[in-house]
């Protein structure tokens, strides 16, 4: 019963992204808002981690699962992509790099200020 509880919270908040996007006229995928609605309510304490925790490791466990259909989708167009291969690579390696930095700046500069804070 536990999990079937866990994971009708993580659908009601895709849900809920799914109706954000289409009552919201902009170009934001409803993934995106069921994410912010779920991590709102985890910050403010309306949803605590222990009421999702468990279905969301597993479905982070599997995640590589869900990868296979559109690589393999990806396979299908490789006549398309192929002329554009250095295009994408170089643009998917300078994004995962600047995301790396910006991700350990952001990592280091809220260390700092926790350290500050127990100091």
């Amino acid at each position: 019963m536990k999990y079937i509880t866990q994971v009708l919270f993580i659908l009601l908040f895709s849900l809920l992204g799914e109706v954000l996007q289409a009552v919201i006229p902009l170009p934001i995928p409803a993934a995106i808002y069921g994410m912010v609605l779920l991590l709102i309510a985890l910050l403010t304490g309306l949803l605590k981690e222990e009421h999702i925790s468990d279905t969301a490791n597993f479905l982070i466990s599997i995640m590589p699962v869900f990868f296979v259909a559109p690589s393999v989708r990806l396979l299908e167009y490789w006549g398309l992509i192929a002329p554009h291969v250095a295009a994408i690579l170089t643009i998917s390696v300078t994004s995962t790099l600047l995301v790396f930095a910006v991700a350990g700046l952001v990592t280091q500069a809220l260390l700092k200020r926790k350290e500050k804070k127990n100091a």
